[in-house]
């Protein structure tokens, strides 16, 4: 038997359960969970906004574990057991469509995610689909690397999508665990960072880790971008649609807006204003397996840092809603070892 943190109601709280531990099917791997990060996606699920066909049984959420393999299914054999593994958002995807094929598996229209359409990492055991399972080095901690299962490999692929160049300015809408991820990429990759947010205390933390400059996200936002400052590439990690008029102007012509936050709220676009800038406006989901290779070597060789605040299971639902009230301290991880 297990212990796990099940949704039974969208919005209520989560209810720790027993339960019996999965096995793992053909192709499949039993995770025996160190930690597992809770990210703002699992909220979106958690309230309910975003809904799968058919809930996962039971309904565990959490796609940012980092364990040891326990089990091996049938047809394994490019795994051992004990070695260090992470669980990524996607558990599989179709493999036959033109993005499975082309490598973005991640805008697969038929992908399974892990706490979303098969249980999650919010529970002591998980099963991973051994295509999609992360392979990670000895001896990363597992607080610091579970967020890089998501939230990490989301920042790198927004920078990927965004194509920054060496000397390129790009500026970072949303300083929270995504955003000072998206900072160290792309400080790391030679771009000048401008980090925007309404808390001064992570701009702080973006200044630490880098940024060059950074503004505060108030009403006078949009008048700051001066000659100076204007962007090649402006990216969005916070969910709110109210970041939009500032990028709008941030960007320079010929610029590349990506949107890597879940914003379902609609924002105004005016054509003839793209016709005139040749601006580029794209989205981003997660990462690829590749970039998930490249994101955790860039971790092992030098820490993604962010602030991480321990938790165990059972404040579960206190992390989701500290994140829903936007006072999140910085990246909840369930510590199983406690």
């Amino acid at each position: 038997m297990m212990n796990a943190a099940v949704l039974v109601a969208h919005g209520k709280p989560l209810q720790l359960a027993c339960l019996p531990v999965p096995k793992p099917g053909s192709g499949e791997i039993l995770v025996r969970l160190q930690a597992c990060g809770v990210c703002h996606t699992d909220v979106h699920i958690w309230q309910g906004d975003v809904r799968p066909v058919d809930d996962p049984k039971p309904f565990v959420l959490g796609h940012e574990g980092v364990g040891r393999v326990v089990e091996l299914g049938g047809g394994v054999d490019n795994w051992k057991i004990g070695e260090p593994i992470g669980v990524p958002w996607l558990h599989d995807t179709c493999q036959i469509c033109d993005e499975c094929i082309s490598g973005a598996e991640p805008f697969c229209q038929k992908q399974r995610a892990h706490g979303l359409n098969v249980p999650g990492a919010f529970a002591e055991h998980v099963v991973v689909d051994s295509r999609f399972a992360v392979r990670l080095p000895e001896g990363l901690d597992p607080l610091q690397t579970a967020p890089v299962m998501c939230a990490g490999v989301t920042a790198f692929g927004a920078i990927r999508r965004a194509n920054v160049r060496i000397g390129e300015t790009v500026a970072i809408f949303g300083c929270g665990g995504l955003g000072l991820y998206a900072v160290q990429i792309a400080v790391r990759a030679g771009a000048r960072v401008i980090g925007i947010d309404r808390d001064p205390e992570k701009l702080r933390h973006a200044r630490e880790l880098g940024a060059a400059a950074t503004f505060l996200a108030d009403d006078t936002l949009d008048e700051a971008f001066d000659a100076e400052h204007r962007a090649h590439a402006c990216i969005n990690f916070a969910p709110t649609a109210a970041t939009w008029k500032a990028m709008i102007s941030a960007i320079r012509p010929r610029g590349r807006i990506v949107a890597a936050a879940m914003v379902l709220q609609n924002v105004p676009l005016n054509q003839e204003w793209l016709t005139a800038t040749g601006v580029t406006i794209t989205g981003t989901s997660v990462g690829t397996r590749t970039e998930m290779q490249q994101t955790v070597a860039i971790h092992a060789a030098r820490p993604l840092r962010n602030e991480i605040v321990p938790i165990t299971l059972n404040d579960a639902t206190m992390a989701l809603q500290a994140l829903a009230d936007g006072r999140a301290a910085g990246r909840f991880v369930i510590d199983f070892r406690q």
